[in-house]
C-alpha cells in the first residue's frame, strides 16, 4: 500500500509541545500530536471503491494487512505523525470553552491527481481534547456515519467522505438515551477524508484566548493551502476570504433543504470552513414535511436546529466567525455587509431551489404564492417529502383533477384528505397546472428535470437503522447494499422499488429511528 503523503498542517501550524496524551488545556497551538489506540480484534467491513480511486489505491490494497491495521489505528504509517486538533465552539448558542478533536484522530493528508485528502480516524481513541470521554465510537454510529457521508456526496451535496468502516474487537459502553441505563455495544472506526477537517471553532479558540497570533497564522494557512487565488494577506483578502467561507456555507445548506437533510446539531464546532457537511451525530431525514422538526432529542424543547431554521443557524454561526477573525479586519460595516449578503442571496437561491423542486425553469410573479401555499398544505396532514417531489414529476398539466391521486403514496394517512384540505390540494394542483401550461414545457421534459433534483432514495434513518441491527447480530450484508443503492439516489433502479416507501409505523417512535442523541 502505497500513498502519496502531502503533510502540510503539522509542517505549517504551531503544535503542542507538550507530548503526553492527557486532558489538558492546549494554548498557542492548533494541534497535539496523539497515537491511536490499539485495538483487541480489528475487522474491516466495509472499503469504498471510489475514496481507495481518489487516493491512489485498489481493492487489492484494501485487502492488506497493512490496509487494516493503518485504518484501524493499530499502525501508523511511515513519515507521519498522528494528530488531534485543537478548537471550541458555540453549542446551542453558549461558548463552550476548548474543545477540540475528542475522538477523532488525523492521519496523514495525501496528495492524489491534483486533490487533497486529509484522513482522519473517528473512534480511535483519547485525546488531550477528549474531557471525559473515552474517545471511541460504536458500530451504530460508525454505519451512520459511513452511509451517510458517501449517501449525501452522491445526492449532490457538499460533504465529508467516508474510505472504510472496521471493527475495533472492543466493546464500548454508551447510554444513547442519555437516561442513565448505559449499555455495551461494539466498538467501531470510520476512516473519513476530506480536503480539511478545520471548523469555525479553530478560529474561534484562538479569537476567545485573545491569542491574534496564531489566529493569523491560522487563517493565512487555510487561504493559502484551501482559498488561492484570494491573494497575500491583507484586509481585502481577510473579508475575500470570509465572503466565499460565507457562501459555500449558504450553498451547504439549500442543498440540506432541498433533500430534506437536518444536521440535527449545528454547533460552531461542527461547522466547516470549507462548507462541507461534518461530523454525522443526530442527523435525520425529513419523512413528514415538517419546518418544525428536528431529530436531536437534546433539541427537543427549543427546536433551535429544527429543519425550517438552518438557515438562520447557518447565519448565526457565520456571525460567531466574523467575531472570531474581526482582529484581522477591524471593519464592522465590511464585515455586516457580507453577512447582510446572506440573507438576501438565501432567499434568492432557496427560492430558485424550490422553483426547480416543481420543475419551473423560468421564473413568474406567482411562483413565490405557488410555492408559500405548497408548503402551507404540506403541514396540513403529515406528508412524505420526499415520495411527494418525487412523484410530482408524474403530475400531467392537462389533468389537474388526478393531482391528489398523483401523490397519493406520499400520505401518512390518505384518509385524512377530505373536506378543506382535500379542497386546498386540489386549488393548489389547479393553480400549478395552470403555471405549467404557461412555461411551455411538455411533461416529460418537465420530468427529466425534476428527477435530477428531487432524489428517490435518501438514508432514512430506519433504513440505516435496519443496518444496524443486522450489524449488531453479525449481519454486515444491509452496509452493502444500502451503500449501492445511495450510489444512485436519482435513478429509478426497480431492483430495489422497496426502499421508495414511507416510515414504516414500527419505527414512528423507535429509538435510533426518531430518536437520537450526540452520541448517535
Amino acid at each position: 500500500m502505497k500513498l502519496n503523503i502531502n503533510d502540510k498542517f503539522t509542517k505549517e501550524l504551531p503544535a503542542d509541545p507538550v507530548l503526553e496524551n492527557n486532558r489538558r488545556q492546549v494554548e498557542k497551538a492548533c494541534f497535539s500530536y496523539v497515537t491511536p489506540k490499539k485495538t483487541a480484534q480489528p475487522e474491516m467491513l466495509h472499503v469504498s471503491p471510489e475514496m481507495l480511486d481518489n487516493l491512489g489505491l485498489s481493492e487489492k490494497d484494501s485487502k492488506t494487512e497493512d490496509f487494516l491495521k493503518v485504518f484501524t489505528g493499530n499502525m501508523v504509517l511511515p513519515n507521519t505523525t498522528p494528530y488531534a486538533m485543537c478548537y471550541g465552539g458555540y453549542q446551542f448558542g453558549n461558548w463552550a470553552g476548548q474543545l477540540g478533536d475528542g475522538r477523532a484522530i488525523n492521519l496523514c493528508e495525501v496528495k492524489h491527481d491534483n486533490k487533497k485528502w486529509a484522513l482522519q480516524l473517528k473512534g480511535s481513541g483519547e485525546t488531550p481534547y477528549s474531557r471525559t470521554a473515552d474517545g471511541l465510537a460504536v458500530l451504530r454510529s460508525s454505519i451512520r456515519e459511513y452511509l451517510c457521508s458517501e449517501a449525501m456526496f452522491h445526492l449532490g451535496v457538499p460533504t465529508t467522505r467516508a474510505l472504510s468502516l472496521a471493527l475495533s474487537g472492543d466493546q464500548v459502553l454508551r447510554d444513547v438515551l442519555y437516561n442513565g441505563n448505559p449499555e455495551y455495544e461494539k466498538g467501531a472506526i470510520v476512516c473519513r477524508t476530506a480536503e480539511s477537517f478545520l471548523r469555525f471553532g479553530n478560529y474561534q479558540i484562538f479569537a476567545a484566548r485573545q491569542d491574534t497570533k496564531s489566529l493569523k497564522t491560522l487563517v493565512d494557512y487555510t487561504i493559502k493551502h484551501h482559498f488561492k487565488g484570494l491573494g497575500e494577506p491583507s484586509k481585502d483578502t481577510y473579508l475575500a476570504f470570509f465572503k466565499k467561507v460565507t457562501q459555500r456555507t449558504l450553498d451547504m445548506i439549500i442543498h440540506w433543504q432541498r433533500v430534506g437533510f437536518v444536521h440535527g446539531v449545528m454547533n460552531t464546532d461542527n461547522m466547516s470552513i470549507l462548507g462541507l457537511t461534518i461530523d454525522y451525530g443526530p442527523y435525520g431525514w425529513l419523512e413528514g414535511f415538517d419546518f418544525g422538526w428536528t431529530p436531536n432529542i437534546t433539541d427537543r424543547q427549543h427546536k433551535r436546529y429544527r429543519f425550517g431554521n438552518q438557515p438562520n443557524m447557518g447565519l448565526w454561526n457565520l456571525l460567531q466567525l466574523a467575531n472570531a477573525i474581526y482582529p484581522l479586519i477591524e471593519d464592522v460595516p465590511a464585515l455586516e455587509a457580507i453577512l447582510n449578503s446572506y440573507q438576501t442571496t438565501f432567499d434568492k437561491v432557496s427560492f430558485k431551489m424550490m422553483r426547480s423542486k416543481l420543475g419551473l425553469q423560468t421564473e413568474a410573479d406567482s411562483d413565490k404564492l405557488l410555492i408559500q401555499d405548497l408548503e402551507d398544505i404540506l403541514h396540513l396532514t403529515e406528508t412524505d417529502m420526499t415520495i411527494f417531489f418525487r412523484n410530482l414529476s408524474h403530475f400531467q398539466k392537462e389533468k389537474p383533477e388526478e393531482g391528489l391521486k398523483v401523490i397519493h403514496d406520499a400520505f401518512y394517512k390518505p384518509e385524512d384528505i377530505t373536506g378543506t384540505v382535500e379542497t386546498r390540494w386540489n386549488t393548489w394542483f389547479e393553480t400549478y397546472a395552470k403555471r405549467l401550461n404557461e412555461a411551455s414545457v411538455s411533461n416529460s421534459e418537465r420530468q427529466s428535470k425534476m428527477n435530477t433534483v428531487n432524489p428517490k432514495y435518501v438514508l432514512r434513518n430506519y433504513m440505516a437503522q435496519l443496518a444496524i441491527d443486522a450489524a449488531d447480530d453479525g449481519d454486515y450484508s444491509l452496509i452493502d447494499e444500502l451503500f449501492q443503492l445511495l450510489k444512485q439516489p436519482y435513478a429509478e433502479q426497480p431492483e430495489h422499488e422497496k426502499w421508495f416507501a414511507k416510515r414504516p409505523e414500527w419505527a414512528r417512535n423507535k429509538v435510533g429511528c426518531s430518536m437520537l442523541s450526540c452520541s448517535s
